[in-house]
């Protein structure tokens, strides 16, 4: 069963951002919390792909200057999350079907390298993180929460790393991902059939725990190649939302 991406007004999104009070709590300059917010609202697909928004109505809704929307739309811009247009406007950027190929072939090669080290020697703290998380991603399917599953699926992989001692790693992923998290975002809120994903990431727990590399490397391969298909399925759904 498909269940369409929730969907709000800007207006309603908007409103329901950060108030200037609690941005002074919060130690955020101005930039920074338009900034993450936005990102935020389109990384989660609550400003879906093509929707276009502006200076003008970022700063009412802030209550700030132009000047920290006008530097937050070039930052976002930057990481392909936006396009800006002269004398039309700007609006959330398509996905790009070749972008969200390159960064999940480079996370193919380096979550398989990742996990082979994991087999090796894997902390046990990290092992009850993990453990913690399967647990919790148990807790998300029975009450479906996309966001929530979408940050537990990413707490999954970059405890694999932080275990392994490569967290820089993960972090110049992050990087790379921003077309591949909308696309596995639309993914996970269009179909909440999710033990499939679960499934794999116990049995990737397990060939840890048993030092089976070729296992693990095995069912790391199969997990993340589940975007090549979930992609083709998502294009023909959703069509307006890729480049």
């Amino acid at each position: 069963m498909e269940y369409p991406p929730r969907s709000s007004s800007k207006a309603d999104l908007l409103s329901s951002l950060i108030s200037p009070s609690s941005l002074k709590k919060q130690a955020f300059s101005s930039r920074d919390a338009v900034y993450t917010t936005l990102k935020q609202l389109i990384l989660s697909l609550k400003l879906p792909p093509g929707t276009a928004i502006s200076e003008k109505e970022i700063s009412l809704e802030f209550n700030v200057s132009r000047t920290p929307v006008r530097e937050s739309f070039v930052r976002l811009a930057q990481e392909g999350l936006l396009e800006v247009y002269p004398q039309r406007g700007t609006y959330v950027s398509l996905i790009q079907v070749d972008l969200v190929e390159e960064a999940r072939f480079m996370r193919e090669q380096l979550e398989r390298a990742v996990i082979r080290l994991a087999c090796v020697q894997f902390p046990d703290e990290h092992m009850k993180i993990l453990e913690q998380n399967l647990a919790q991603q148990q807790e998300c399917i029975l009450e479906p929460d996309d966001e929530r599953m979408f940050g537990l699926d990413e707490e999954f992989h970059s405890t694999l790393f932080a275990g392994c001692n490569k967290s820089n790693t993960w972090s110049v992923i992050q990087h790379m991902n921003v077309h591949l998290n909308r696309s596995r975002m639309l993914r996970l809120s269009s179909d909440h059939q999710w033990d499939h994903l679960l499934e794999q990431h116990q049995s990737m727990v397990q060939a840890i725990q048993q030092h089976d590399a070729q296992t693990a490397e095995h069912i790391m391969q199969e997990h993340l190649h589940l975007t090549v298909t979930d992609l083709a399925i998502l294009r023909d759904t959703y069509p307006s939302y890729f480049q």
